[in-house]
């Protein structure tokens, strides 16, 4: 198992950056064997149970108010048709099911619906999780006392280049939550996106950001920015995906036993791409036919990519 740091710099990450490929991949891939299963992927599956009308302007989200992304805004959903929803992914496979809102922050009579679901998913056997904005300090006892396993709130960048992409809510919101979230004994889920148009010393820094926490997040998602018309960032040079990969790599080495989770952009990846991704460390995935808004590869394309690369569904570690 590897020494867990949180005293990473940016020089020494820049010179992971850096490595050439070969030499990335290697020390990722050690890394990886010495912490999990190294062809054991844990699948979670993503529902969005309250779609767009959402009042901040994160550049990427098709789900602003603020945009003509051609999103047609969905209520929050009725539990039933969530419980649904979930049935039918832990029957294709997933272990962990999330839940997704388009809200800056949720109502208590919200907080209380999403307890709801969180308990049905939760009695049919599956992991928990949500992203659902920020939090007040009562909202995330109460998602703790309702049994919530996991909580989303992804940094998105570095604090240097957030302001970018995102004008309506700060940084330091978004390490509040997070606090908010860790102090309650929920386990976090908490990434980025890259190929924003950030530097390479902004995706450093995002991993030095997520590395330094007092504790690593138990599940990091590493998108790949979706353009979706409409949206700021559409017309974004597309991110070379070789640096893609290498910041799988880097993610995976600084955070040894988290789980690296190759998220939204997969559609755009070829099997060739993803293979490498799983080889730099990442070993979770979203999985079905949606992300929130935006496409993902369909479900039999995936089973049959796990079996060309010989990769099985599973949720434990060595680690842990």
């Amino acid at each position: 198992m590897s020494l867990l740091r949180h005293d990473w710099q940016l020089a020494e990450v820049q010179a992971l950056f850096a490595l050439p490929f070969n030499d990335l991949i290697f020390q990722a891939q050690t890394t990886h064997r010495a912490n999990f299963d190294p062809n054991e992927v844990q699948i979670s599956s993503l529902l969005s149970i309250k779609t767009g009308s959402c009042s901040e302007d994160c550049g990427y989200c098709p789900q602003s108010a603020r945009y003509d992304a051609g999103l047609t805004p969905e209520a929050l959903m009725p539990i039933a048709k969530v419980l649904e929803s979930a049935q039918q992914a832990k029957d294709q496979g997933a272990s962990r099911f999330c839940m997704g809102a388009a809200w800056r922050q949720p109502k208590d009579r919200d907080i209380e619906r999403v307890v709801e679901m969180v308990q049905g998913v939760k009695a049919l056997g599956m992991e928990t999780c949500v992203t659902l904005g920020m939090l007040t300090d009562s909202q995330t006892a109460r998602l703790k006392e309702g049994g919530l396993d996991y909580y989303n709130h992804n940094l998105d960048t570095s604090e240097d280049y957030y302001s970018e992409v995102i004008t309506t809510r700060t940084y330091k919101d978004r390490l509040d939550t997070l606090a908010r979230v860790r102090d309650a004994g929920i386990n976090v889920c908490c990434g980025g996106i890259v190929g924003m148009g950030e530097s390479s010393a902004d995706r450093a820094k995002l991993l030095i950001e997520l590395a330094n926490m007092p504790k690593h997040p138990e599940s990091v998602p590493i998108n790949m920015l979706v353009q979706v018309e409409g949206t700021p960032l559409m017309g974004t040079e597309p991110l070379d995906p070789l640096v893609f990969i290498r910041t799988i790599a880097v993610a995976r080495i600084m955070m040894p036993t988290s789980r690296v989770r190759l998220s939204a952009g997969r559609k755009e990846m070829s099997d060739e791409m993803q293979a490498l991704c799983f080889l730099a460390g990442a070993n979770s995935i979203f999985y079905g036919d949606k992300l929130l808004t935006t496409d993902n590869p369909m479900t039999n394309h995936d089973m049959a990519l796990f079996d060309r690369l010989g990769l099985h569904s599973g949720g434990s570690s060595y680690a842990n």
